[in-house]
Order: structure tokens, then C-alpha cells, then sequence
């Protein structure tokens, strides 16, 4: 049987972090013309909290902290990078934006808006990550919306 395409929300997602990620999609989307996905497993094993792609085929990932002990223990965001032209982190209103370096993309948002507060960096992808890459979003988001049309077994 072939593996079930990850959920969207998998519950393990605080009410803060569901939050961020829906004013950060809704900013990218409107503000910034990209389509997003969340929770989407990469080849190194991660899961991005957003992937978003734009019109010409750049890929942002977003990197969602909901509080300063969700930042501190998380030492696995610099391998998001090799998967990216941009990386931000994503926080609520009334996380310190101190907190994040000075050399990533930030992002403040709530569960309405968000707004660009540092640009990210460009850091191109080689052309065959950037293919893979792709494909694989086209593949997942083909098969999260047959789910929502069929909600059978697959």
C-alpha cells in the first residue's frame, strides 16, 4: 500500500504555532504571489512548517517558533537552508524578534496577517534540488486535494 500523504495538521502543532502559520500563508499569498504547503517532508528527513513556491519557481521555507523555549531547543533549522532561495523564521506578536539571528529571514504573524520584518538571504538551489523539489510538491498537493475528495482508503 503506498504511504498516506502527511496532514496538514498533525496535532502536533500548538495553538500559537496554527496560528502563525495561517497570517504567515495568508501574507505569502496575498503580499507575495506564493503558493504555500505546510508540514512538507524533505529529503534530509525535516519537515518544513511552510514551504511556499512562487511564480517563477523560487522556494521560501518558513520556519515557525511559537515562544523562546520552542526557539532554544530547536538546533535542526540551518538544514533547512539547502532546501530553500529563502528561510525565515515565523513568530507571534509577542515573541522578542531579538531572539532570532541577525542572518535569517523573520516573519511576525497571527492568525489574521503577517508582515516581512527581515528579508532572508538569496541562497539559490542547484536546478535538479530545485526539480526534485517541485515535482514533489506537485505530487503532494495532487494528492492532498484527492483526500479531501476522497476520503477513502487509498
Amino acid at each position: 500500500m503506498a504511504e498516506e500523504p502527511p496532514p496538514i495538521v498533525d496535532l502536533r502543532q500548538s495553538a500559537t504555532a496554527l496560528r502563525v502559520q495561517r497570517g504567515a500563508m495568508r501574507m505569502l499569498r496575498e503580499r507575495h504571489d506564493m503558493a504555500c504547503y505546510a508540514e512538507v517532508p524533505l529529503a534530509n528527513g525535516r519537515r518544513a512548517d511552510i514551504l511556499a513556491v512562487g511564480p517563477k519557481g523560487e522556494i521560501w521555507i518558513v520556519e515557525i517558533k511559537s515562544s523562546l523555549i520552542d526557539f532554544q531547543v530547536d538546533r535542526k533549522w540551518p538544514e533547512y537552508r539547502e532546501f530553500s532561495d529563502k528561510f525565515f523564521f515565523a513568530g507571534p506578536p509577542e515573541l522578542d524578534p531579538a531572539i532570532f539571528p541577525l542572518t535569517e529571514g523573520l516573519i511576525v504573524a497571527d492568525g489574521h496577517d503577517g508582515a516581512i520584518l527581515r528579508d532572508s538571504p538569496d541562497t539559490p538551489l542547484a536546478p535538479a534540488r530545485r526539480k526534485a523539489l517541485l515535482l514533489k510538491l506537485a505530487r503532494m498537493g495532487a494528492d492532498r486535494i484527492h483526500a479531501l475528495m476522497d476520503p477513502g482508503p487509498r
